[in-house]
Formats: structure tokens, sequence, C-alpha cells
């Protein structure tokens, strides 16, 4: 197999993982009936994969830092198929273990999948060959989840993720037959990473993306019972919207590109964030109008993934020296927001599903405040710079 096969077959199992994540959004009320709990207390699995994706992969990426990146791949491939088997023990007990699995699993495969992509890629390509692996969990939010919604009315929702299990382990004898040991860098002390957040600019670019994505996982975890219960979409129209929803991401992560060129990186995420905040308030008050609703959460959907590479623009530029640790940090910081995220929003959905719109507008505004601190301050280093 080329090389570029090789990249596209990660790419194919980035969608896979991604899928593992983002498929219960769609069918969260469905995953609280079969096991008897409330949507709030299912939406924490969310929580719980954000977390141990965001504590546990560094730790066992430092564990297994002397082992080859195949060898890598084969262990994050091999936590995955071990989290969908859990998916069959009844309980929702084991269900949060088997999402506390599926969280390390997901995250080493992540990063690793990213290093293997840029070594296979011939020089001068690796940036694009990094895109085509993150355009496969991209992809998880266009398809999987109205994927996942489809099967889980047809069959049983268990089914997806007995489907994940399966591919996950042709993914290992495909792994394990086409890509090549390949010899890692040596790893970087998880302190000398925590140590850029000693840095000011770093921390409060970090904060902004936190409350960035707490807002978001509010929304996103709940979206089906608030187009439910809110938006009163039925729920076979489900689908449509959730696909809609999966195009408007895809395109906010290509204009966040295009407008950090234009207008400039900062230009690009305050006004996002603007245009976040305002939808979330819009959406609060004319939910119940399913013509206003409809395109005012395609707008959302395209306000929170335009910030994602924005903001990675945006630290790349702030610390370029070692853009691959805050680049790093910047994503276990993504995860933490989601995990926020759902544990509030579960507990705004316990009195009012209107209230996560209400709150993830707040978490932006509360972005936005520190973002104006933070390009302040690099206004005012920068002029007392030296020419």
């Amino acid at each position: 197999m080329t090389p570029n096969g090789k990249i596209y077959m990660l790419t194919g199992m980035s969608f896979l993982v991604g899928t593992s994540q983002f498929a219960i959004v769609g069918i969260l009320a469905t995953v609280a009936a079969s096991v008897g709990v409330s949507i709030s207390a299912a939406g924490q699995l969310i929580t719980v994969f954000a977390l141990s994706n965001a504590m546990g992969t560094p730790l066992v990426i430092l564990a297994t830092a002397k082992t080859d990146r195949r060898q890598q791949l084969l262990l994050a491939l091999t936590i995955i198929l071990v989290g969908c088997g859990l998916m069959a023990i009844p309980g929702f007990g084991f269900l949060l273990m088997a999402y506390v699995v599926l969280g390390i699993g997901a995250g080493v495969f992540v990063v690793t999948a990213y290093a293997t992509a840029a070594t296979l890629a011939p020089p001068g390509r690796q940036g694009r060959a990094m895109s085509n692996v993150s355009l496969g969990f991209s992809a998880s939010l266009v398809f999987g989840v109205p994927i996942g919604r489809v099967v889980a009315a047809a069959y049983d929702w268990q089914v997806i993720f007995w489907a994940i299990g399966l591919l996950t382990l042709l993914s290992l004898f495909a792994v394990a037959r086409v890509i090549p040991a390949m010899s890692v860098e040596g790893p970087v002390p998880l302190g000398k990473q925590l140590a850029l957040l000693k840095n000011p600019n770093i921390a409060l670019a970090l904060a902004v993306t936190l409350f960035v994505f707490i807002a978001y996982s509010m929304m996103n975890t709940y979206i089906t019972p608030f187009l439910t219960h809110v938006v009163m979409i039925g729920k076979g129209q489900i689908s449509v919207v959730l696909f809609a929803l999966g195009m408007a991401s895809l395109m906010g992560s290509k204009l966040g590109g295009v407008l950090s060129d234009r207008i400039g990186t900062r230009r690009t995420l305050l006004s996002d964030m603007v245009i976040h905040a305002l939808v979330l308030v819009l959406l609060s008050i004319m939910a119940g109008t399913r013509v206003a609703a409809i395109p005012l959460l395609m707008l959302w959907a395209t306000a929170a993934w335009t910030f994602g590479p924005t903001q990675n623009f945006n630290l790349l530029s702030l610390a370029p020296e070692v853009s691959g640790m805050v680049l790093s940090l910047n994503s276990s910081f993504v995860q933490l927001g989601f995990a926020m995220g759902a544990a509030v929003g579960g507990i705004a959905v316990g009195s009012s599903i209107r209230a996560i719109s209400w709150l993830g507008a707040v978490s932006v505004a509360v972005a936005f405040g520190i973002a104006c601190i933070a390009f302040s301050r690099a206004r005012t280093s920068q002029s007392r710079t030296p020419r």
C-alpha cells in the first residue's frame, strides 16, 4: 500500500474513533431509557469520556514512549475494542466504565495517528496528511451521529458499538499488516508541558478554549432532547437535522481558516464568539419557532467549529517553538470543556432544557472577556518591545 493509502486508512479509522465519542449524542434519550437513568445522568457518559481522554491519554503516551508508533496504534485500538466489549455487560456502571476506556483509547489513537500520518507523508505535505486524519473526526460529526440514530431506531443502540468493535478488530489486523514500525521521538515530560501554563498569554488562550467548548458541549450533548422538547422536531426528522448540523460544523472548520487568512486571527476569534453568544441567546428565545430555530442551530454549529482551527492558529503564533506541546494542551482543554459542559448541562436539563442555551451564552461571553484581556496584553507587550 502506498503512503497515501496508509494515511487514508488512518482517516477511516479516525472516523470510527470519532463515532465512538459522538454517536451517543443522537441517541441519548434511548440510552438513558435502556439503562434506567435520567437523560442528565446519561449525559455524564460524555463527561467521563472527555475526562479520561484529557487525563489518561498523556499518561499512556508517556508510559509507552519507548514503543514504536505501530505498537501504540495497536494498543489504542485494543483499548477501544475492550471498551466496546464492556458495552455488552448490562448496567449503567459498566456503561460508564466502557466510556472511560473508550476515552483513553480514542485519545491515544488521535495523538498517534497524527504523528504517524506526518511521518508517512513526503516532505512538505505533513500538514495536509494531518488534516486528512482530522477530516475523519469531522466526518464522524456529519455522518456518525445520524447513522448511529438510524441504526438505533432499526435495531438497538448497542448494535452501533458492536459494529464499531468489529471494525476496530479489522483495523487491528490492518495496522499490524500495513503500518511499518516507526521510531518515536523522546517523550516530553508532563511537567514540561504543564510549565507552559506559566506563560500568561498561553494560559489565557487555553481558558478561552475551555469556556467556548463548555458552551458547545452543553448544547451538543443534549441536542436531541432540545430538538424534541423545545424545537418540537419529530423523531423521524431529528437525523436529518443532525446531519445538517454536521455539515454546518464542516463548513465552520473551513471558514475558520479562510477568515483567519483574510481578516486576521484576532478579529475572527472575537467576531466568532460574539455571533456564537448571540445565537445562543436567540435560541433560548425563539427555539419554539421551528422556522427560526433550525437556521439558528445551523449558525451555532458553524460558529462553534469556526473557533477550532482559528484558535489553533492563534496558539501557534503564541508559541511556535513548542507548537506540538501547546496544541496537545489545547486538545486536553477541549476535552475538559466537553466534560464540564456535559456535567453543567446535565444539572441544567434537570430543571429546564432551555437553560442550556442561556448558560452556553454566558460561557461564551466569559471566553470573549478573557480573549479581550489576552489580546490587550499582547498589544501592550508588542508596543513595549524595542524595534
